[in-house]
């Protein structure tokens, strides 16, 4: 089975950075576009920032210039480069992704990881 996990979230406080990982695992034979979306209590899921297979990339205007989204595909791996933290920006992260895999195409969501930003 196609898997996402996401790692990296942990407490900061407000200015500080975090980096987020997402890998993916089973038998895939492509991931085309991925992205990140957050969930914060009380909140809707938003997209946070998201990336297709060439690169091209864009951003929620509240992580606009603050967030930095990359993709290493030999490593199947989604990040997420968090600067300037905030306290709006608490919230469990969930990585997600359009894959090509055994199983067909498919879209896959990791479990999700705290972000906690606070003095």
């Amino acid at each position: 089975q196609v898997q996402l996990v996401e790692s990296g979230g942990g407490l900061v406080q407000p200015g500080e950075s975090l980096r987020l990982s997402c890998a993916a695992s089973g038998s895939i034979f492509r991931i085309n576009a991925m992205g990140w979306y957050r969930q914060a209590p009380g909140k809707q899921r938003e997209l946070v920032a998201a990336t297709t297979s060439s690169g091209s990339t864009n951003y929620a205007d509240s992580v606009k210039g603050r967030f930095t989204i990359s993709r290493d595909n030999a490593k199947k791996t989604l990040y997420l480069q968090m600067s300037s933290l905030e306290p709006e920006d608490t919230a469990v992260y969930y990585c997600n992704a359009e894959i090509w895999s055994a199983l067909g195409y498919g879209n896959y969501w990791g479990q999700g990881t705290q972000v906690t930003v606070s003095s």
